[in-house]
């Protein structure tokens, strides 16, 4: 896990909207995206399109709409996170 993943996953906690995981790291929108995508993929991430509705990565625009989904950390993610 690298440092940008394991300070995304470090928010990740609860449900959290876009714009409050960028306000609580120092990554950039493209150094976001990048990870999360690459962390949804592997499983460490899930993305939900509203608080209460989570979302298979297939049917999401992950490229183009990142920033307005929900992001929590996933038990695979949490495990990694904290084997560090």
């Amino acid at each position: 896990m690298t440092d940008e993943e394991f300070e995304i996953i470090d928010e990740l906690y609860f449900v959290t909207t876009y714009s409050d995981l960028k306000a609580t790291t120092d990554l950039t929108d493209d150094q976001l995206k990048d990870n999360l995508i690459q962390m949804a993929q592997r499983g460490w991430v899930r993305v939900y399109k509203s608080v209460d509705e989570e979302s298979e990565l297939e049917q999401l625009d992950m490229e183009n709409d990142f920033q307005s989904y929900y992001y929590l950390a996933s038990k695979k993610g949490l495990f990694e996170h904290n084997s560090q």
